[in-house]
């Protein structure tokens, strides 16, 4: 059944310049999260999911075209959250957890409308290699609490879970502060142990932008004392 519904959502990311390969290397942490109350189609049946994510990912840049920069590298993904089915007699509560690692591209370009900054940003993550734990089908989690285990922890690849990541952002400044508007379309497939999991969410975002630099300080200096 398809089950279609609001959810609230939230993100906080941090890009940091690392002094590798010359200062060419940036690292990014995500953390996010969502809850969501869905129905389907005839109306009765209700679920309600729960989602926290992180995400660690390593670029590469390279500055092309003179201001447009692009990036490329690696990331390692941890999710964490639950969904609950109200006709659901055997497993009403179902624990979603996973680990991947994926590959991750970024573009970003600053522009001006009438000497007004902006700075447009798209982002793809494709996972390639996980695992990912899930009952086998019609196994409940009384007989997993009894020990009787049935490759619940299996592992996920493009052909078994088919997943990708795409973020739209654009920076934007009011009133000397910077603002970004963001869409976030993140899509989380599996087909494992006689199961199939569908999870797409569309969330458009309001946020806001912080610049920091750190300024490593210097050690004090100890002159010998000479009598």
């Amino acid at each position: 059944s398809t089950y279609t519904g609001p959810h609230l959502s939230f993100l906080h990311e941090t890009l940091r310049k690392t002094h590798w390969k010359g200062g060419r290397v940036t690292t990014q942490g995500v953390f996010d999260g969502f809850f969501s109350y869905a129905s389907n189609r005839a109306g009765n049946s209700n679920e309600m999911a729960g989602m926290l994510n992180y995400t660690h990912g390593w670029h590469y840049n390279w500055i092309v075209a003179g201001k447009l920069r692009l990036m490329a590298g690696a990331e390692a993904h941890a999710a964490l959250g639950a969904i609950y089915h109200n006709r659901n007699s055997n497993n009403p509560v179902q624990a979603k957890a996973g680990i991947d690692i994926g590959a991750t591209f970024m573009a970003i370009y600053p522009f001006h409308i009438k000497k007004v900054p902006f700075t447009a940003r798209y982002q793809a993550s494709l996972p390639l290699l996980g695992g990912m734990f899930s009952p086998q089908y019609g196994q409940s989690y009384y007989e997993m609490s009894l020990g009787n285990y049935d490759h619940n922890v299996c592992f996920t690849h493009p052909g078994n879970a088919p997943s990708m990541r795409h973020f739209l952002t654009l920076d934007f400044p009011v009133a000397g502060l910077t603002f970004r508007a963001g869409y976030l379309c993140d899509i989380r497939q599996s087909r494992v142990n006689g199961l199939q999991s569908h999870i797409w969410n569309h969330s458009f975002m309001i946020g806001y932008v912080k610049h920091f630099s750190f300024v490593k300080r210097k050690e004090p200096q100890h002159r010998p004392f000479i009598l």
